[in-house]
């Protein structure tokens, strides 16, 4: 006899299933910061925000996610200013932990927009009449180098600059200056007045004793030949000195 059993459900109660769903991660306390600093900057305008803000904004296209205030701050200190940063050169960029070869570049890029744009101000209109204009221009080129730099503006016969020249790069203290060079680039040249312009890395503009006795060095070899040396600019920081003001030639 064969017998049949019927299947019985178990009715004993089953283990309840959950689902695991974690928390939400906490947002950043940087969130929004982007998006706030940006309204601000078109509510306000750019020359209401601090420098390290400005940098910020400029570093949002170098670093498209992230908190980049603290980069900002750390280039502000490690160079001193805004200036001090896009002045820097690419070697000393990098080595402030955050900025590679593409960040480096961006600042350079920045600041040589500047150099060009001082740089229109004084090509446009004769030198001599547009002098703040030149003093910015050279500021601007020279107050953050790390090195001496020996430069001449060569201008023509309406005292317009026809070309800026880099003719020295030194050390900290000292840039080699050939005063036959210097004229021999101004004859290369056609150009009938020269500037002198040099920087002091130490940040003090204040002629030196070397200074002076290379400036008359370069004023005696222009002269046989009719090339006027109008000034010779010594940039720094501090400031902006000019031979000529300080009764120097």
């Amino acid at each position: 006899m064969v017998r049949r059993y019927a299947a019985v459900e178990d009715a004993s109660p089953q283990p309840e299933l959950w689902l695991s769903r974690s928390a939400p991660a906490p947002k950043p306390h940087y969130a929004g910061h982007r998006e706030r600093l940006r309204e601000r900057a078109t509510a306000g305008g750019l020359a209401a925000l601090p420098d390290y803000e400005v940098l910020e904004l400029f570093l949002f296209r170098s670093v498209p996610r992230g908190d980049v205030k603290p980069l900002a701050k750390q280039l502000l200190g490690r160079f001193g200013s805004l200036g001090g940063v896009l002045g820097a050169t690419p070697e000393d960029l990098r080595t402030v932990a955050g900025v590679g070869e593409a960040i480096a570049l961006d600042l350079k890029l920045l600041h040589e927009a500047t150099l060009r744009t001082a740089r229109e101000q004084v090509a446009r209109r004769p030198v001599i009449s547009s002098w703040s204009a030149l003093l910015a221009y050279t500021k601007t080129a020279l107050a953050h180098e790390a090195r001496e730099q020996f430069r001449v503006l060569f201008l023509d016969k309406k005292n317009q600059l026809i070309a800026d020249e880099v003719l020295g790069r030194g050390t900290v203290d000292h840039a080699p200056v050939y005063p036959r060079e210097v004229v021999r680039r101004a004859l290369e040249l056609s150009s009938s007045a020269i500037i002198l312009v040099h920087n002091h890395p130490s940040g003090d503009p204040t002629p030196s004793s070397a200074d002076v006795d290379m400036t008359r060095q370069v004023v005696d070899a222009a002269r046989p030949l009719r090339i006027a040396v109008h000034d010779h600019l010594v940039v720094g920081r501090d400031g902006v000195a000019s031979f000529k003001a300080l009764g120097l030639m």
